[in-house]
Order: structure tokens, then C-alpha cells, then sequence
């Protein structure tokens, strides 16, 4: 389950996510989220936009370094690579 800070996590990289896709999300909720430690930390975030899903994956500095579309609720967080 999301926690406040995996909501402050996306937050960080809505915009980013919204210039690759070319447009705004009025709505940007985390729902659920996966850790991984390599040489840093990388975030698996599922995030609800309207009636959609994106799973943002951060790195570092919080840089958007990929997202996959056409997720529902009910599929499970795993790695994806670029």
C-alpha cells in the first residue's frame, strides 16, 4: 500500500511523466509501491491517473526512467527495464 511519502515520490515526477505523455493528470494518486536496492534505490510506484494506470520507476535523484501504461489495480509490481 501507498504511504505518504511514495505519494511525495510521485509527485516528484508528475511532471515528468506528463511531458512524455503530453498531457496533465488532474488526478495523480500512488496506490501501491515496490522497493529495490542496487547501487541506490529504485522505486516501483503504481500511480492511479483518472481511470488509468502508470507504474513509474525511479532512480536516484528521482528521475522519471520509465513508465508502463495500460496497468489495472490488480497487477502485480515487478521490474521492467528501459
Amino acid at each position: 500500500m501507498a504511504t505518504a511519502e511514495t505519494q511525495n515520490i510521485a509527485q516528484q515526477v508528475r511532471s515528468q511523466l506528463e511531458e512524455k505523455e503530453n498531457k496533465k493528470f488532474p488526478m495523480f494518486k500512488a496506490v501501491s509501491f515496490r522497493s529495490q536496492v542496487v547501487a541506490g534505490t529504485n522505486y516501483f510506484i503504481k500511480v492511479h491517473v483518472r481511470d488509468k494506470e502508470f507504474s513509474p520507476s525511479r532512480k536516484k535523484a528521482l528521475d522519471l526512467s520509465n513508465y508502463q501504461t495500460n496497468k489495472a489495480k490488480h497487477n502485480e509490481l515487478s521490474y521492467f527495464g528501459p
